[in-house]
């Protein structure tokens, strides 16, 4: 094995470890992807992308809307913050009752 050593701007390198640790990877390991890709095509071969808070808000609340949407068509009632939490208190207390806790 071998070692690179690569010299980098210290905001680029926390950008980079922060985008990886959202990939799933580390710096190290997402190199190694990269120059495996470029070797094998002899080109930058692809692209990673980390969605924009923006892009991440709008596909969450789209997700909301298509979960009510789903609610609904099932004649699912809606339930309100206070039913929510009864419902989690409940579940708790039947799962210490069955605990004996």
């Amino acid at each position: 094995m071998a070692t690179i050593t690569v010299r980098v701007d210290d905001q680029l390198k926390s950008s980079f470890d922060l985008l990886c640790d959202m990939f799933g990877l580390s710096n190290s390991a997402a190199l190694n992807l990269f120059m495996k890709a470029v070797v094998r095509e002899r080109k930058i071969p692809f692209e990673i992308k980390a969605e924009s808070d923006a892009e991440a808000r709008i596909r969450g609340w789209e997700a909301f809307q298509r979960m009510r949407e789903s609610a609904k068509n099932a004649n699912v009632a809606d339930m309100t913050l206070d039913d929510i939490n009864k419902l989690i208190k409940e579940a708790r207390d039947e799962k210490s009752s069955v605990r004996g806790n």
